[in-house]
């Protein structure tokens, strides 16, 4: 009796796959692609607490803002390429583990670029720019496949392939260059500004020209849903680290027991907030707003991977040999809980257009954080202002459970049965 096989063997064309393809979801092979950015993160995320830790803020904050883009960016291209292109054959895989092997070759040029940016050195981006060169060159193989997989999206696929091709140019250039901080960051918004183009300009080619990106919008907004999981094991990482920093100076104190209490629950609210709004069900009629929901998300990426490293640094806040203030450490969770609120907020009202309810709600929840920096400032113990920070994404997920979903559920289900203006109108990231 023979098995059936389902792994197709031999090379598949990439005709694009249905946009409605039912109980689409993530594949074995994205979610061992995902496992490469567990490292990236947290490469980064140790990296941005050691130079808050350092006293090198300014270079630390830049450094990891730089590195988050790349890293996130890099992932969006191949996720929103794979829910539109999959055909999960051998090239594919193959491909799949060229740009796994760059995102790992980049993880170790983070700490080398960190630590030039810190001694004020021309920035040593070499490795890290080499890794992300090896990721894009694999995309480009696979647009170049899609382009020649079906004529509907030739026009789309050439023109990402172009676009990114031309990026990579600019991105091998700056290995060159002797740059000072400055200098690299004028260079890099040049450079990335053409490779972030490449989904605006090829998916209204597409449109122009045949078709846009087939995605699917409940597997895209799985994979991302997917990624903030990981970027969240960040702040379980970080809880765990300043448990035993603290631990190992004082011993297991009211400081240390709350440390790690509040970590674990900041992990969760945060979870909980980012999947109160179910964005699939509004992606899958208002296509045209994916572009903004997908761009934004690196924000959102970045801003937990930030607060498990500020979650860190409260670690080093009780080390003898490092000066971390305790403004300094809750400063460090309080900033990216702000920007990681402000996000999702705006990104409600963008999908849903319209506001979320409860606007004193909203001004509460983000005045906490920096009522929080303002007590550690003028000296409260710094497991209370932890505490501070921590009730801002647990009032949102307590207002919610207490009746605000309802009318959340009355704004989708406006968007959902209403007219949908640019539903057939499908915009991708590239």
């Amino acid at each position: 009796m023979s098995a059936s096989v389902s792994y197709p063997h031999g090379l598949r064309r990439m005709t694009g796959r249905d946009t409605t393809e039912p109980h689409r979801t993530a594949t074995p092979l994205e979610l061992l692609f995902d496992l490469t950015f567990v490292a990236a993160f947290g490469v980064a995320g140790n990296a941005l607490a050691s130079s808050v830790a350092h006293g090198e803020v300014l270079a630390g904050v830049g450094a990891f803002g730089f590195a988050m883009v790349a890293i996130v960016w890099a992932w969006i291209n191949y996720s929103w390429f794979a829910s539109a292109f999959d055909t999960d054959d051998w090239l594919f895989r193959v491909l799949t583990m060229v740009q796994m092997t760059g995102v790992v070759i980049l993880a170790i040029g983070l700490p080398e670029m960190f630590a030039s940016l810190e001694q004020g050195e021309p920035v040593q981006n070499e490795v890290m720019v080499a890794g992300y060169v090896v990721m894009r060159v694999a995309v480009i193989a696979q647009w170049m496949r899609a382009a020649q997989g079906n004529p509907v999206y030739f026009a789309a696929a050439k023109t990402y392939a172009l676009i990114i091709g031309v990026a990579q140019v600019g991105w091998v250039l700056l290995i060159f260059l002797p740059l000072d901080p400055l200098g690299l960051l004028i260079a890099a918004l040049i450079v990335s500004t053409i490779d972030w183009s490449s989904p605006i300009i090829a998916e209204k080619k597409g449109l122009k020209h045949g078709g846009a990106t087939p995605w699917h919008p409940h597997h895209i907004a799985e994979r991302y849903s997917l990624l903030a999981i990981i970027a969240l094991g960040e702040t379980v990482l970080g809880t765990l680290a300043a448990a035993q920093a603290i631990t190992a100076s004082e011993g297991w104190t009211l400081s240390s027991i709350m440390v790690v209490g509040l970590g674990i629950v900041t992990a969760f609210a945060l979870w909980w907030t980012y999947f109160m709004l179910p964005s699939a069900r509004i992606l899958a009629v208002r296509r045209s707003r994916a572009l903004l929901w997908g761009y934004a998300h690196i924000l959102v990426f970045g801003s937990i991977a930030a607060i498990g490293a500020g979650l860190h640094v409260i670690g080093y806040a009780f080390g003898d040999e490092y000066h971390v203030s305790t403004f300094t450490a809750i400063a460090s969770v309080a900033i990216p809980v702000v920007v990681f609120m402000v996000t999702l907020y705006l990104l409600h009202a963008w999908l849903v257009s319209a506001l979320p309810k409860n606007a004193l709600l909203q001004v509460i929840v983000l005045a906490l954080p920096v009522a929080a920096m303002f007590f550690a400032a003028i000296g409260w113990p710094l497991w209370v202002c932890l505490l501070i920070v921590t009730i801002s994404p647990v009032a949102v997920v307590v207002r919610f459970e207490a009746g605000s979903w309802r009318s959340m559920e009355v704004q989708i289900t406006r968007v959902i049965s209403g007219p949908q203006p640019g539903t057939d109108r499908a915009v991708a990231n590239g």
